[in-house]
């Protein structure tokens, strides 16, 4: 008997309160899936290649789920007083029934651990599902083909959600099972007494209103300024008066309701409207800093979505780099390099060897600005720069990013240091095209080539940069020499096509001179030389044996040699594994804070309608119909929502403005940063709208049970 009553009870209690059930199936969903990360096909991928640094991000992975079993236990904790609030009255007739407290303690804790195991097997399930599917979309948008997918389970995983999720599932239950049993009869029965409201004066909800408006437009202000100068205390003043601000604002417009339907005109009566407004009022002056809570843990999800998003945006380029053309380059004794490449034990794995140097120009000691007068070149690019730009030689800063014009970004690479530049000789970079699949350049002894990293640089739609090219064309049909090495004159060629000069892509060369091989053996000192050994995977090898495992073997092979090497692989999973470490870790949280403060909104009107159902029933009894009470319960769920997510998505454009002046200067493409970013808040925005829905038909379901007038509709 005692069984049956505990499995109706809990079935009852799935079905009546799906908000509170689900509440319970997305914490276990959380855990799973972050615990479940090490079985994900990337960082399976960069075990293989960064296990360091993936089992350091990993080691604190112990960290992360202490936090969230932290933040979901105040969830859960939330969850269950709503729940053991709306079943007072039973547990009250209970008691008046006979059954001894201790009984129903243990009533009350069977339910919960027996609600507990099907939200755990639900949660399970669809953590389960989404860690898959989060597995195959990472590896598929950020793998570039070459991370493959297989489908996993973590036993491990399951036990640490179970452990979890019950004890803070248990610990929350005894809590409020203690505080709940420490009421009178009558409280249990009847509900408690309602707290006087204090609404305080029009005067002081002014105040309160304007000091919350100031302390927010000062912590915008500070955020704007000091993001990108990254200035700790500031931006922690910020954070202050954030939530201050806040909190002031909501409590402040919250009071000032109750003026607002104690002005209200005879004609503006119908629909229920004051009793909508003092509902509201209510539920939000009476609760106006749970709510700012969920404000702020709104905005800090949007944030934390638009970052997440914006880190792998600002990495995809990298990782879709298609200028990189070799897979391996390898550092070491010229002579011993070559022997060990050519090897037969190498040979099967080597193709395209391109020995490729690089070194620095002699300098004439008469010369004291350097080797190369560029000053002509300089000019013509200092014209073409649009009207309200400044020449920065002027201000002497040097700086590129993906928004400035393109003659700006040439003079920040080309002031860097092409008075010194690096040169490469002509017949290694033929030989990187070669394996590019691109033309060799031909090029005269009076000729060199600009070779510039367009990752860098503002380009048009097929990657070049016209405005340089204009200037060197103009300069050729004028047979005028804008460069001159060592006080000779040299014409600009058009320029080649721009490749990755070597695998590591840590090794930037922002600009640099192609020059003949003859110039490069009479101008550079082979002190000053540095060659780099590159070459690529076999294409009959690749299509036989798919990219990795050849690449696995040959850097088996060249680890057994004291040579200093870098693979694609490698190079492309350090950079993954900033994507990952960032992205995983923000987008993580940022859907925890935005399920957690969705909850405590929902839970929270519930809470107050379920205490307040007696005015519904009053309604009915003065002739309102059953339409004009969903009418008004659902323009109270609209405003509820809408009070805490206007300042939170106010201060979450705010944050993410301060983060595109960020974070543009590291993007490339920085013109799909606002949509993307507004891809995310679009799906913010979407579950927020689901939990408002799922409210207004919970408050609806509620309203249904009541006893109504035959003539009441």
């Amino acid at each position: 008997m005692f069984f049956n009553l505990v499995y109706r009870n809990a079935q009852r209690s799935r079905k009546e309160n799906l908000i509170y059930f689900f509440t319970l199936v997305t914490a276990v969903a959380s855990f799973y899936i972050i615990l479940s990360l090490e079985k994900q096909d990337v960082v399976l991928y960069l075990k293989e290649f960064e296990s360091d640094a993936i089992n350091r991000l990993l080691g604190l992975m112990p960290l992360l789920y202490v936090f969230a079993l932290f933040l979901l236990f105040f969830l859960v904790l939330f969850a269950n007083r709503y729940q053991l609030e709306r079943r007072s009255k039973e547990f009250g007739v209970y008691l008046l029934l006979g059954m001894q407290q201790k009984r129903l303690f243990w009533l009350l804790m069977m339910e919960g651990v027996l609600t507990s195991l099907f939200a755990l097997f639900m949660g399970i399930v669809t953590g389960g599902l989404l860690a898959e599917i989060i597995s195959l979309t990472t590896s598929r948008l950020i793998g570039q083909g070459i991370i493959g997918h297989q489908i996993s389970f973590s036993f491990q995983a399951v036990l640490y959600t179970a452990v979890g999720f019950l004890v803070i599932q248990i610990a929350a239950l005894f809590i409020l099972g203690n505080k709940l049993f420490k009421e009178e009869l009558h409280s249990l029965l009847y509900g408690g007494v309602e707290a006087i409201q204090q609404m305080g004066n029009a005067g002081g909800n002014w105040l309160m209103l304007l000091s919350g408006s100031v302390s927010l437009g000062v912590a915008y202000w500070i955020v704007l300024i000091y993001f990108k100068l990254f200035h700790l205390m500031m931006l922690l003043l910020a954070v202050v008066l954030g939530i201050i601000g806040t909190i002031l604002v909501i409590r402040g417009v919250a009071r000032l309701l109750n003026a607002m339907a104690l002005r209200t005109k005879k004609n503006e009566t119908k629909g229920l409207y004051v009793f909508t407004i003092r509902q509201l009022q209510e539920t939000i002056a009476n609760r106006s800093t749970s709510v700012a809570i969920a404000s702020i843990l709104l905005m800090l999800a949007m944030l934390m979505l638009a970052n997440g998003s914006s880190i792998i945006l600002s990495s995809s380029e990298d990782l879709e780099n298609d200028q990189q053309v070799y897979d391996f380059t390898v550092l070491g004794e010229n002579d011993e390099v070559e022997a060990f490449l050519t090897s037969d034990v190498m040979v099967p794995y080597v193709e395209n060897l391109n020995p490729l140097a690089m070194g620095y120009l002699k300098t004439i000691e008469d010369i004291e600005e350097g080797p190369v007068d560029w000053s002509k070149l300089r000019a013509q690019i200092v014209s073409a720069l649009p009207e309200d730009v400044e020449d920065p030689g002027n201000t002497g800063s040097t700086s590129m990013s993906g928004d400035y014009p393109e003659a700006l970004n040439l003079l920040g690479a080309l002031d860097y240091r092409l008075d010194h530049p690096y040169t490469i000789p002509l017949s290694a970079y033929n030989r990187l095209l070669g394996a590019a699949g691109e033309e060799k350049a031909m090029m005269n002894e009076d000729e060199v080539s600009l070779y510039l990293n367009t990752r860098f640089m503002t380009t048009d739609q097929d990657g070049k940069l016209p405005v340089l090219e204009s200037i060197i064309d103009k300069a050729r049909f004028d047979e005028e020499p804008l460069i001159q090495i060592n006080d000779k004159a040299y014409q600009l060629t058009p320029l080649l096509p721009m490749k990755g000069l070597v695998t590591d892509r840590s090794i930037t060369i922002t600009a640099a001179l192609i020059i003949p091989d003859a110039l490069f053996e009479e101008l550079v000192d082979p002190v000053n030389q540095e060659t780099y050994w590159n070459f690529t995977i076999p294409d009959v090898l690749v299509e036989k044996e798919g990219l990795m495992a050849p690449m696995k073997e040959a850097s088996d092979l060249i680890s057994t040699t004291s040579f200093q090497f870098e693979s694609y692989l490698q190079n492309f999973g350090r950079q993954l594994f900033y994507v990952v470490a960032g992205s995983y870790t923000l987008l993580y949280l940022g859907f925890l804070f935005l399920v957690i403060g969705c909850t405590v909104l929902a839970l929270q009107f519930l809470t107050q309608m379920s205490q307040t159902r007696k005015r519904y029933q009053t309604l009915t009894y003065l002739g309102a119909g059953r339409e004009q009470m969903k009418a008004s319960i659902r323009k109270q769920v609209s405003w509820y929502f809408l009070f805490p997510l206007i300042p939170a998505c106010i201060s979450g454009i705010v944050g993410i403005r301060a983060m595109q002046l960020f974070l543009v200067p590291y993007i490339s493409n920085p013109g799909v940063f606002i949509p993307f970013v507004l891809a995310m808040v679009m799906v913010f925005l979407f579950i927020l709208l689901v939990y408002a829905f799922a409210v207004y038909r919970t408050a609806v379901g509620e309203m249904d049970q009541l006893r109504w007038k035959p003539t009441g509709e």
